[in-house]
């Protein structure tokens, strides 16, 4: 087994664990509590990060993790790439919180590996859905659903008839997304929350993904490594490809692309 073949694999196992960690949580009633940011956290969101947090750090103590909640936590590391960080995990153990809350089944576990500045790995798995992305280089990237055999999977040119927008469910009346998008033939809208948008484009079921807020880089590593792997791409707002280790860990918008 290649190393490249025991990161995927490490990475899988933890997403479905937490998932199933999730899941429990989803099924009943749970409280609902309030980051400093004013964002919602759940048991949900702690219990996936704690699975996710001790199968990397056991399985790969040299790398160190960036995860949404251990930094609300202990603050930002020093991970920059001004600061050196040549690879490191980008986790978010719960993407669409709002979506959990909410159950609509559009939340995500995400499992990034970013190296120099550029996602590399990703796994994103939506427990609700049985939804499981995944991609570690260049055509790699797969789909599994339903527990089933992962199949391959590959971002498609867009088609004459018009392009299939993803967008979350929060954004998709926005006036910018809306000024965007007057300048494509679209066929039809998607709206769908987390990084499970990034599976959509990457497996051929949707052509574009903008995304004008803010964002935070374990939200998009994973997802942008599946998509760029099946042959998309994910642009930053100047138009030049998404880098990782940024000051802050911010992103400030993107356009992710199927295969143009």
């Amino acid at each position: 087994m290649t190393i490249n073949d025991r990161l995927i694999e490490v990475a899988k196992r933890a997403a479905l664990a937490a998932g199933e960690a999730i899941l429990e949580v989803y099924a009943q009633e749970f409280t609902i509590a309030q980051k400093s940011d004013r964002t919602p956290v759940t048991e949900a969101d702690l219990a996936s990060e704690r699975i996710i947090l001790a199968a990397l750090e056991d399985a790969f103590p040299e790398i160190p993790i960036l995860s949404e909640e251990r930094v609300e936590k202990e603050g930002l590391p020093s991970l920059s790439l001004s600061q050196g960080a040549a690879r490191f995990w980008a986790v978010d153990p719960l993407d669409g919180t709002r979506e959990f809350i909410a159950k609509n089944g559009e939340f995500a576990v995400n499992i990034g590996l970013v190296e120099n500045g550029r996602p590399t790995l990703g796994v994103v798995y939506g427990p609700a859905r049985r939804i499981l992305y995944a991609a570690h280089g260049p055509g790699t990237a797969t789909r599994a659903r339903d527990g089933g055999k992962p199949e391959p999977i590959s971002a498609r040119k867009p088609p004459a008839e018009g392009l299939v927008v993803a967008h979350s469910r929060s954004h998709g009346d926005s006036r910018r997304l809306a000024d965007y998008l007057r300048d494509y033939p679209v066929k039809e809208r998607l709206v769908c929350g987390s990084a499970l948008k990034f599976g959509l484009l990457a497996a051929g079921d949707a052509d574009l993904y903008p995304r004008f807020g803010p964002t935070m880089e374990w939200d998009t590593a994973a997802g942008q490594a599946i998509l760029e792997a099946a042959g998309g791409r994910v642009l930053d707002i100047a138009g030049t490809p998404l880098l990782y280790g940024k000051p802050g860990f911010r992103n400030e918008g993107f356009i992710a692309w199927g295969r143009r």
